[in-house]
């Protein structure tokens, strides 16, 4: 008799427990296959938490196997976003408006197409077929005008960001015939610039000596654009990899900026003989150049505050090691960042014996180079940089920065001396990897090129 209360008590339990743990395990369930099915913030620290205890091959077949059906649902949907894409052309839809919250003020942002092809995420961020996928554009005059990674050229009047069509029209060029006579392999674009009626390009080639990246100039016109050599690196690597920099942006004195990245070289940052890991001034009239500062990886984002002579650049660092960088050219200081003898990251799974036992271990002034100014962990992707003052985003000093990793624009409100952030605000956009930014003054406007539809996203508040 007891035996049977006992186990009848016991059922009751067991019956209460499962009762209590179903819908619980159907929350769980529900709220993983929206991370299954949308991706998550690559910037909580409690999934990075739970994905640093379990092995990535678990998670992989947890992904693939227990969330199979979210996965094809979220699949179908960008399959059908991309036929829409496609169908629409040139015309540069409006596909989508979003609020978004950030410390109590609020954006809107829309989203218009791009023409151009999609990143393929399951290749994973070094394919090199990615690398005609990071696409690139600028602000100029009464125009936008973007340029692909397999270099076609489109623009659009810039007021068209305040209509439901951007209405594209393509501005043939020349790149394929350079490619054609010269007998190389684009690699990929790598970043656009336009001033003064000159537009220039950064161009990643592949040719019988290697891989490179130069610059190549034209007069801006809207009827044909006819690239010329402009600037040679004369660097060669023979393997692709991510690590090429390229951007550009003004300077002084009919000058211009040009960053290039350290392409797995790891003794070339901290030679100044080579061009690798550098950031360097280059005559826009002679094609001479002069060295900025050197000790970069990858720098992605480069801007010059002219008010302050200060170029400021961000790059991608190692695992939890993005920085931004302050470079005071009126400071007396050896404008070494410090690549590859130190940073606030950590080597990736098999280059650790490419560095110093010191490397991840001291600060920067430590060992004698200049600090970032702000740093990353984990690290988000960090991409391009522009500066801010006195309009509706910043009404102070502010540097927004755009993300690929973390989808997001970041806004830092900096002192007066530019010494420390007084404030930190992130806009978050879900699922987009953005990869350029600028701000037009006109519009008052915040204009994003996201790679992942891809598409131009305008921010307003």
């Amino acid at each position: 008799m007891m035996i049977n209360l006992f186990n009848t008590k016991k059922k009751k339990i067991i019956f209460l427990i499962v009762i209590i743990l179903f819908p619980l395990f159907f929350y769980i369930f529900f709220l993983t296959s929206d991370i299954a099915r949308f991706g998550y913030d690559k910037q909580n620290k409690i999934i990075l938490a739970i994905k640093s205890i379990i092995p990535p091959h678990y998670l992989r077949k947890i992904r693939d196997n227990v969330y199979i059906i979210p996965r094809l649902k979220a699949e179908i949907e960008k399959l059908e976003l991309q036929v829409k894409k496609f169908e629409q052309g040139n015309e540069g839809q409006k596909f989508d408006t979003k609020l978004i919250k950030s410390d109590e003020i609020e954006y809107v942002s829309n989203f218009f197409f791009l023409p151009y092809k999609k990143l393929d995420t399951s290749l994973g961020w070094a394919a090199e077929t990615n690398s005609l996928r990071a696409h690139y554009f600028e602000i100029y005059n009464e125009y936008l005008i973007s340029i692909s990674g397999y270099g076609k050229i489109i623009y659009s009047n810039k007021n068209n960001l305040l209509t439901k069509n951007l209405n594209f029209i393509d501005l043939p060029n020349n790149i394929g015939d350079i490619l054609k006579k010269d007998d190389l392999k684009l690699i990929g674009i790598r970043d656009l610039y336009i001033s003064n009626d000159q537009i220039i390009i950064s161009m990643l080639t592949k040719s019988n000596l290697g891989i490179t990246i130069n610059l190549y100039k034209a007069e801006f016109n809207l009827k044909k654009i006819n690239f010329e050599l402009f600037f040679e690196s004369k660097e060669f690597w023979e393997n692709y990899n991510v690590f090429s920099g390229g951007r550009v942006e003004k300077f002084v004195d009919d000058k211009i900026l040009f960053s290039i990245g350290f392409s797995k070289n790891y003794e070339a940052p901290q030679n100044k003989k080579s061009l690798l890991g550098k950031i360097v001034a280059i005559d826009l009239n002679t094609s001479d150049y002069e060295l900025i500062s050197y000790g970069h990886r990858n720098p992605q984002g480069l801007y010059f505050n002219t008010n302050n002579n200060l170029v400021i650049n961000t790059e991608h660092g190692p695992k939890g090691g993005d920085e931004i960088n302050f470079n005071f050219l009126d400071k007396d200081e050896d404008k070494n960042f410090g690549w590859p003898r130190v940073s606030y990251g950590k080597a990736y799974e098999g280059e650790e014996m490419f560095f110093d036992k010191d490397t991840f271990k001291k600060k920067h002034k430590e060992l004698g180079f200049i600090e970032p100014f702000k740093y990353f962990d984990p690290s988000i992707g960090i991409s391009e940089v522009i500066y801010l003052n006195d309009n509706s985003f910043c009404k102070t000093r502010c540097l927004m920065v755009s993300s690929l990793r973390a989808n997001s624009v970041y806004i830092f409100e900096i002192s007066e001396d530019f010494k420390k952030i007084i404030l930190e605000r992130r806009i978050y956009l879900e699922g987009n990897r953005i990869r350029d930014i600028n701000y037009d003054k006109d519009l008052n406007m915040v204009i994003l090129l996201s790679e992942g539809v891809p598409a131009i996203v305008t921010i307003k508040n």
